[in-house]
Protein backbone atom coordinates (compact mmCIF):
# COMPACT_ATOMS: atom_id res chain seq x y z
CA UNK A 1 0.00 0.00 0.00
CA UNK A 2 1.27 3.41 -0.82
CA UNK A 3 2.44 5.37 2.32
CA UNK A 4 0.48 8.69 1.81
CA UNK A 5 -2.34 10.39 -0.47
CA UNK A 6 -1.91 14.07 -0.28
CA UNK A 7 -5.33 15.63 -0.52
CA UNK A 8 -5.95 19.31 -1.81
CA UNK A 9 -9.97 20.19 -2.42
CA UNK A 10 -10.96 23.67 -3.67
CA UNK A 11 -12.68 25.46 -6.02
CA UNK A 12 -12.37 28.63 -8.17
CA UNK A 13 -9.01 27.96 -6.47
CA UNK A 14 -7.01 30.56 -9.55
CA UNK A 15 -3.08 30.39 -9.29
CA UNK A 16 -2.82 29.32 -5.77
CA UNK A 17 -3.66 25.68 -6.50
CA UNK A 18 -0.89 25.45 -9.05
CA UNK A 19 1.77 27.34 -6.72
CA UNK A 20 0.25 24.75 -3.88
CA UNK A 21 0.54 21.36 -6.60
CA UNK A 22 4.37 22.90 -7.40
CA UNK A 23 5.18 22.95 -3.60
CA UNK A 24 3.97 19.58 -3.07
CA UNK A 25 5.42 17.38 -6.11
CA UNK A 26 8.43 19.55 -4.68
CA UNK A 27 8.79 16.51 -2.15
CA UNK A 28 11.26 13.92 -2.29
CA UNK A 29 12.53 10.39 -1.55
CA UNK A 30 9.20 8.55 -1.04
CA UNK A 31 6.08 7.54 -3.86
CA UNK A 32 2.98 9.15 -2.91
CA UNK A 33 -0.22 10.13 -4.95
CA UNK A 34 -1.93 13.79 -5.11
CA UNK A 35 -5.52 13.75 -5.08
CA UNK A 36 -7.15 16.74 -5.82
CA UNK A 37 -10.78 17.19 -5.41
CA UNK A 38 -12.23 19.98 -7.06
CA UNK A 39 -16.00 21.13 -6.45
CA UNK A 40 -16.39 21.50 -10.05
CA UNK A 41 -14.69 24.89 -10.65
CA UNK A 42 -15.93 27.59 -12.98
CA UNK A 43 -12.78 29.26 -13.59
CA UNK A 44 -9.49 28.20 -15.52
CA UNK A 45 -7.92 26.58 -12.05
CA UNK A 46 -7.34 23.06 -13.46
CA UNK A 47 -6.78 23.99 -17.00
CA UNK A 48 -3.08 25.59 -15.64
CA UNK A 49 -3.25 22.88 -12.95
CA UNK A 50 -2.76 20.22 -16.12
CA UNK A 51 -0.93 22.97 -18.03
CA UNK A 52 1.55 23.16 -15.48
CA UNK A 53 1.94 18.84 -14.97
CA UNK A 54 2.29 18.07 -18.91
CA UNK A 55 5.28 20.84 -18.78
CA UNK A 56 6.98 19.01 -16.37
CA UNK A 57 6.91 16.08 -17.81
CA UNK A 58 3.46 14.63 -17.10
CA UNK A 59 1.12 12.95 -18.99
CA UNK A 60 -2.09 12.21 -18.55
CA UNK A 61 -2.63 8.02 -18.35
CA UNK A 62 -6.49 7.88 -17.19
CA UNK A 63 -9.77 9.92 -18.05
CA UNK A 64 -13.10 9.83 -17.26
CA UNK A 65 -16.14 11.71 -17.08
CA UNK A 66 -14.60 12.96 -13.21
CA UNK A 67 -11.36 11.94 -12.83
CA UNK A 68 -7.97 12.83 -14.98
CA UNK A 69 -4.76 11.27 -13.93
CA UNK A 70 -1.36 12.23 -14.54
CA UNK A 71 1.92 9.90 -14.26
CA UNK A 72 5.29 10.18 -15.07
CA UNK A 73 6.16 6.81 -16.08
CA UNK A 74 8.92 5.96 -13.24
CA UNK A 75 8.09 4.63 -9.58
CA UNK A 76 9.70 7.74 -7.95
CA UNK A 77 7.40 10.18 -9.10
CA UNK A 78 3.67 11.34 -7.57
CA UNK A 79 0.86 10.36 -9.44
CA UNK A 80 -1.64 12.84 -9.64
CA UNK A 81 -5.16 11.97 -9.35
CA UNK A 82 -8.06 15.04 -10.39
CA UNK A 83 -11.17 14.53 -9.53
CA UNK A 84 -13.87 17.11 -10.40
CA UNK A 85 -17.39 16.87 -9.50
CA UNK A 86 -19.97 18.84 -7.78
CA UNK A 87 -19.84 18.86 -3.44
CA UNK A 88 -21.40 20.18 -0.73
CA UNK A 89 -18.40 22.68 0.82
CA UNK A 90 -14.73 21.76 1.90
CA UNK A 91 -15.59 19.15 4.89
CA UNK A 92 -17.80 17.44 2.20
CA UNK A 93 -15.12 17.54 -0.06
CA UNK A 94 -12.37 15.98 2.24
CA UNK A 95 -14.47 13.34 2.75
CA UNK A 96 -15.01 12.18 -0.38
CA UNK A 97 -11.12 12.61 -1.28
CA UNK A 98 -10.19 9.73 1.67
CA UNK A 99 -12.84 7.80 0.01
CA UNK A 100 -11.12 7.71 -3.35
CA UNK A 101 -7.58 7.75 -1.47
CA UNK A 102 -5.58 4.79 -1.62
CA UNK A 103 -2.60 6.04 0.89
CA UNK A 104 -2.37 4.55 3.95
CA UNK A 105 -2.36 8.21 5.44
CA UNK A 106 -4.15 11.40 4.52
CA UNK A 107 -2.19 14.82 4.33
CA UNK A 108 -4.58 17.83 3.56
CA UNK A 109 -3.03 20.67 2.26
CA UNK A 110 -5.28 23.84 1.06
CA UNK A 111 -4.70 25.98 -1.76
CA UNK A 112 -2.01 28.45 -0.70
CA UNK A 113 -0.43 26.01 1.86
CA UNK A 114 2.31 23.91 1.53
CA UNK A 115 5.19 21.70 3.14
CA UNK A 116 7.84 23.57 4.77
CA UNK A 117 10.50 21.52 3.50
CA UNK A 118 11.24 19.13 0.59
CA UNK A 119 11.66 16.08 3.17
CA UNK A 120 8.40 16.46 5.26
CA UNK A 121 7.06 13.23 3.51
CA UNK A 122 9.88 10.78 3.47
CA UNK A 123 11.10 12.30 7.48
CA UNK A 124 7.41 11.43 8.25
CA UNK A 125 7.87 8.06 6.90
CA UNK A 126 10.89 7.41 8.87
CA UNK A 127 8.91 8.36 12.36
CA UNK A 128 6.03 6.14 11.31
CA UNK A 129 8.61 3.16 10.80
CA UNK A 130 9.74 3.93 14.02
CA UNK A 131 6.60 4.15 16.21
CA UNK A 132 4.87 1.09 15.10
CA UNK A 133 2.18 2.92 12.59
CA UNK A 134 0.14 5.01 15.27
CA UNK A 135 -3.14 6.77 14.05
CA UNK A 136 -2.12 10.62 14.21
CA UNK A 137 0.95 12.33 13.57
CA UNK A 138 1.23 15.88 14.02
CA UNK A 139 4.27 18.74 13.52
CA UNK A 140 4.81 21.99 14.01
CA UNK A 141 3.53 24.74 11.23
CA UNK A 142 4.91 28.46 9.83
CA UNK A 143 2.03 30.95 9.87
CA UNK A 144 3.28 33.08 7.25
CA UNK A 145 0.74 35.97 8.13
CA UNK A 146 2.83 36.17 11.74
CA UNK A 147 6.24 35.29 10.27
CA UNK A 148 6.83 32.68 12.84
CA UNK A 149 6.96 28.91 13.33
CA UNK A 150 4.09 28.14 15.78
CA UNK A 151 5.62 24.99 17.91
CA UNK A 152 3.85 22.18 19.20
CA UNK A 153 4.24 20.09 22.43
CA UNK A 154 5.51 16.62 22.31
CA UNK A 155 2.60 15.31 23.48
CA UNK A 156 -1.31 16.17 23.74
CA UNK A 157 -2.77 16.53 26.49
CA UNK A 158 -6.48 17.09 27.38
CA UNK A 159 -5.86 20.73 28.31
CA UNK A 160 -4.00 20.95 24.48
CA UNK A 161 -7.29 19.94 22.90
CA UNK A 162 -9.04 22.68 24.80
CA UNK A 163 -6.49 25.60 24.09
CA UNK A 164 -5.04 24.86 20.61
CA UNK A 165 -4.63 21.08 18.64
CA UNK A 166 -1.99 21.10 16.12
CA UNK A 167 -2.78 22.75 12.88
CA UNK A 168 -4.61 20.63 10.49
CA UNK A 169 -1.72 20.97 7.56
CA UNK A 170 0.34 19.55 9.77
CA UNK A 171 -0.98 16.81 10.61
CA UNK A 172 -1.18 12.92 9.16
CA UNK A 173 -4.07 11.15 9.71
CA UNK A 174 -4.55 6.98 9.61
CA UNK A 175 -7.34 6.27 6.29
CA UNK A 176 -8.68 3.63 8.73
CA UNK A 177 -9.87 6.91 11.27
CA UNK A 178 -12.57 7.76 8.51
CA UNK A 179 -14.28 4.18 9.20
CA UNK A 180 -15.47 5.52 12.56
CA UNK A 181 -15.78 9.04 12.23
CA UNK A 182 -16.29 11.54 9.05
CA UNK A 183 -15.74 15.02 9.18
CA UNK A 184 -19.19 16.78 10.18
CA UNK A 185 -20.05 19.13 7.50
CA UNK A 186 -23.04 20.93 10.51
CA UNK A 187 -20.09 22.30 12.01
CA UNK A 188 -19.02 25.08 9.06
CA UNK A 189 -15.36 25.90 10.77
CA UNK A 190 -14.52 23.53 13.69
CA UNK A 191 -14.92 20.13 11.55
CA UNK A 192 -11.76 19.30 11.30
CA UNK A 193 -11.22 20.19 15.49
CA UNK A 194 -14.63 17.92 16.34
CA UNK A 195 -12.84 14.89 14.22
CA UNK A 196 -9.24 15.35 16.40
CA UNK A 197 -11.14 15.64 19.49
CA UNK A 198 -13.85 12.59 18.85
CA UNK A 199 -10.35 10.58 18.01
CA UNK A 200 -8.70 11.67 21.50
CA UNK A 201 -10.98 11.14 23.15
CA UNK A 202 -13.45 8.59 22.21
CA UNK A 203 -11.21 6.65 19.93
CA UNK A 204 -8.07 6.98 22.57
CA UNK A 205 -5.86 8.28 19.88
CA UNK A 206 -2.21 9.07 21.29
CA UNK A 207 -0.94 11.52 18.40
CA UNK A 208 2.93 11.26 17.84
CA UNK A 209 4.81 14.56 17.68
CA UNK A 210 7.64 14.82 14.32
CA UNK A 211 9.50 17.22 15.83
CA UNK A 212 9.93 19.04 12.55
CA UNK A 213 7.81 21.99 10.25
CA UNK A 214 5.45 20.31 8.60
CA UNK A 215 3.04 22.86 6.94
CA UNK A 216 4.07 26.19 5.46
CA UNK A 217 0.72 27.51 6.43
CA UNK A 218 -0.99 30.72 4.63
CA UNK A 219 -3.24 32.06 7.39
CA UNK A 220 -6.29 34.46 6.63
CA UNK A 221 -8.68 31.79 5.71
CA UNK A 222 -12.08 31.22 5.94
CA UNK A 223 -12.18 30.99 10.10
CA UNK A 224 -10.52 33.54 10.45
CA UNK A 225 -12.34 35.97 8.95
CA UNK A 226 -13.84 38.75 11.37
CA UNK A 227 -17.71 38.01 10.73
CA UNK A 228 -16.37 34.47 11.00
CA UNK A 229 -14.95 34.56 15.19
CA UNK A 230 -18.32 34.19 16.67
CA UNK A 231 -19.05 31.04 15.00
CA UNK A 232 -15.58 29.87 15.59
CA UNK A 233 -16.47 30.66 19.59
CA UNK A 234 -19.90 28.98 19.33
CA UNK A 235 -18.62 25.88 17.92
CA UNK A 236 -15.53 25.53 20.00
CA UNK A 237 -17.92 25.58 22.93
CA UNK A 238 -19.86 22.88 21.04
CA UNK A 239 -17.82 20.28 20.48
CA UNK A 240 -15.56 21.09 24.00
CA UNK A 241 -19.13 20.19 25.55
CA UNK A 242 -19.29 17.18 24.19
CA UNK A 243 -16.49 15.31 24.74
CA UNK A 244 -14.33 17.06 27.82
CA UNK A 245 -16.47 16.97 30.96
CA UNK A 246 -17.44 20.33 32.57
CA UNK A 247 -14.75 20.25 35.49
CA UNK A 248 -12.20 20.27 32.22
CA UNK A 249 -13.81 23.35 30.71
CA UNK A 250 -14.19 25.24 33.91
CA UNK A 251 -9.84 24.69 34.51
CA UNK A 252 -9.33 25.56 31.03
CA UNK A 253 -11.38 28.83 31.61
CA UNK A 254 -10.10 29.46 34.49
CA UNK A 255 -6.77 28.97 32.87
CA UNK A 256 -7.51 31.21 30.33
CA UNK A 257 -8.57 34.41 32.65
CA UNK A 258 -5.59 33.93 34.62
CA UNK A 259 -3.25 33.93 31.54
CA UNK A 260 -4.65 36.69 29.80
CA UNK A 261 -5.30 34.22 27.10
CA UNK A 262 -7.02 36.96 24.76
CA UNK A 263 -3.38 39.04 25.03
CA UNK A 264 -1.90 35.94 24.19
CA UNK A 265 -3.86 35.37 21.27
CA UNK A 266 -3.33 38.63 19.87
CA UNK A 267 0.94 37.82 20.41
CA UNK A 268 0.92 34.88 18.95
CA UNK A 269 -0.71 35.64 15.94
CA UNK A 270 -0.57 39.35 14.75
CA UNK A 271 1.82 41.20 16.77
CA UNK A 272 5.36 42.18 16.03
CA UNK A 273 6.25 39.62 19.54
CA UNK A 274 5.13 36.82 17.56
CA UNK A 275 8.39 35.53 17.27
CA UNK A 276 9.68 36.02 20.65
CA UNK A 277 6.09 34.47 21.85
CA UNK A 278 6.60 31.20 20.10
CA UNK A 279 10.28 31.01 21.11
CA UNK A 280 8.99 30.78 24.88
CA UNK A 281 6.26 28.66 23.97
CA UNK A 282 9.29 26.49 22.28
CA UNK A 283 11.01 26.54 25.22
CA UNK A 284 7.88 25.80 27.90
CA UNK A 285 6.80 22.87 25.50
CA UNK A 286 10.11 20.93 26.04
Amino acid sequence: MMRFTVVTVCYNAGNKLRETVKNILEQKGIAFELLIKDGASKDDSLMKCEEFLVSNGYRKTKQTETENRFEKGDSNSPIVRIVSEPDKGIYDAMNRAVKLARGEYISFMNCGDGYFTPDVLLKTDLKIRESKNRGIYYGDAYFRKAGTVMHMPQKITPSQCYRHIPNHQACFFKRDLWASKQLNPKYRIRADYEFFLYQYFVGKADPVYLGIVVADYEGGGYSETKENRKRDRYEHKVVTEKYMTKKQIRKEKAFGVLTLQPLRRWIASDSPFSALYDRIRKKMYR
